[in-house]
């Protein structure tokens, strides 16, 4: 049960008090005297919060962006260091030779290089020209041919006609007049 206040009110003087119950906390603000120094001082202290609010907030503003500044300086140094670390490998001929066989494939002189290629990783659907075309057009034909069949022609008569007639031929007269319209136009 709330404590309970009673005060006695009277309308005139003259009548007698009669006895009204209000609750504590109206006791303690009916007992609280608010002064206008007292008002002038909460209004100054109010006012001046607005007023200090708006810098305080671009100083918290500045002081996030300057500590994101920093985490990109300390994240390029760690970048910069990387790149530094690489191209201090790069100067190392092992690692040169290590990168040209696993990237490239290349052998030193006498050695076999073999390529193995997992069979369930491949994907047998692939239509772009690539080898897992080539191996999907094998696996679709159901041609296999127990003979073994001889070209049409050499091969290396092939090749060197070739390299004979890129060396001897003249170029023919249209090639001669494109030239020629080609050197006018500019």
């Amino acid at each position: 049960m709330p404590f309970k206040l009673e005060i006695m009110a009277r309308p005139n003087r003259n009548e007698p008090k009669v006895p009204i119950a209000i609750s504590e906390g109206a006791a303690q603000l009916r007992s609280l005297r608010i002064s206008s120094p007292t008002i002038s001082f909460i209004v100054v202290i109010v006012l001046g919060g607005f007023i200090v609010s708006g810098d305080v907030a671009a100083y918290i503003n500045q002081r996030r962006e300057i500590a994101l500044a920093e985490q990109a300086i300390v994240d390029a140094q760690q970048q910069v260091e990387q790149m530094e670390r690489e191209r201090d490998r790069w100067q190392d001929p092992i690692y040169i030779r290590a990168q040209a066989r696993n990237r490239l494939y290349y052998v030193l002189p006498g050695e076999v290089s073999y390529l193995v290629m997992d069979n369930g990783t491949l994907d047998f659907s692939d239509t772009s020209g690539t080898v897992g075309e080539l191996l999907a057009q094998k696996r679709a034909t159901d041609d296999i041919s127990l003979e073994v069949s001889a070209a049409s022609e050499n091969w290396v008569d092939s090749m060197i006609e070739s390299v004979l007639r890129s060396a001897l031929d003249l170029p023919t007269e249209p090639a001669v007049e494109e030239e020629a319209v080609a050197e006018e136009t500019k």
